[in-house]
């Protein structure tokens, strides 16, 4: 089969033919039909993420596809059904293996390139702001990076929570998109001074950050007092400094927050969390937007898509025809 993949520790990721695998126990064996991109996938092969598996393996931490077998001790879902799995690696292939209690059957009307987009950008942005943020109606939700794969959907969730939301993003054609998703006020991050825009709409309550650098240090100077502050990433590649001064003057709180980790030491936020966002999609209220989809001999320039932050919403491969 065609896979994506790192050969050797430090080596770039090849689209190359290895060995299709076999399920182990516990395991389901998969024919993916598409992969969602994340910004986690280019510091993974360039090995600065904090979750890397060890050599040999294939990058693509989120698929959509179909069970076509089961390993030892498995007895569902059955294959024939149309599942999603976030397996860390090994995505971007034409097959693929992935423990059988972490598949999620899919709704019959959500097509795979929706489905392999949806775990981690719907699910960090939830999680996030119900369970860590405790995001209330009516509070001003900042939103840095907010038409990118994580920042599009706290867009659309903040607004379905009740929120004000404050969409930060480079260039008028992506705030279009994040006013598309809901957003009440839009902030062009190129010709702004970024903490006056946010103070003169009243200050942040809730500020959303995958990005750092200068805008993570703009929007927390125009918090509010008892404001929370999520770090989802850095895209910026700057990891801000933060003065525990500052923290103390408003009585800011600033949230740790990786989606992933919850899957080890308190599964059942995901699980609760994955009911809600596929009942929200199922009554139309939410939107997922790809701006890409493209095949799997092309994966290279989908993850430049996300590095030159030319895409909006998710990036997918198809990689199965």
């Amino acid at each position: 089969m065609r896979a994506f993949h790192i050969a050797e520790q430090g080596a770039p990721a090849r689209l190359t033919e290895i060995g299709r695998p076999s399920p182990s126990k516990g395991q389901v064996g998969v024919r993916i039909e598409a992969c969602g991109l994340n910004f986690a996938d280019i510091l993974i092969e360039k090995g600065t993420y904090q979750d890397i598996p060890d050599a040999p393996f294939t990058l693509g931490m989120e698929v959509a596809g179909t069970i076509d077998s089961l390993g030892e001790g498995v007895e569902g879902p059955a294959p024939g059904t149309r599942i999603a799995v976030v397996g860390g690696h090994g995505g971007l292939a034409e097959y693929g293996c992935f423990p059988a209690s972490e598949v999620i059957p899919l709704p019959d009307d959500m097509p795979a390139e929706i489905a392999a987009g949806f775990q981690i950008a719907y699910g960090t942005s939830h999680v996030a702001l119900e369970h860590r943020a405790r995001l209330q109606p009516g509070e001003r939700l900042v939103v840095l990076g907010a038409a990118g794969g994580v920042g599009l959907t706290a867009v659309e969730i903040g607004k379905i929570m009740g929120a004000e939301v404050v969409a930060v993003a480079r260039g008028r054609d992506k705030l279009e998109v994040a006013q598309r998703a809901g957003a009440d006020h839009l902030i062009d991050a190129t010709e702004t001074d970024l903490r006056s825009a946010i103070k003169d709409l009243g200050g942040a309550d809730v500020v959303y950050d995958p990005v750092g650098g200068d805008q993570f240090t703009a929007a927390f100077r125009a918090c509010n007092p008892e404001a929370r502050v999520l770090t989802i990433g850095f895209a910026s590649g700057e990891v801000p400094q933060i003065k525990a001064n500052h923290l103390l003057v408003k009585n800011i709180t600033v949230h740790g927050f990786y989606w992933g980790a919850y899957k080890s030491f308190r599964p059942q936020v995901i699980a609760d969390s994955y009911r809600r966002l596929f009942d929200w999609y199922g009554a139309g209220r939410l939107r997922p937007h790809v701006s890409h989809v493209l095949p799997l001999d092309r994966v290279s320039e989908g993850l430049e898509l996300l590095r030159s932050r030319k895409s909006t919403g998710k990036v997918v491969i198809r990689t199965t025809e």
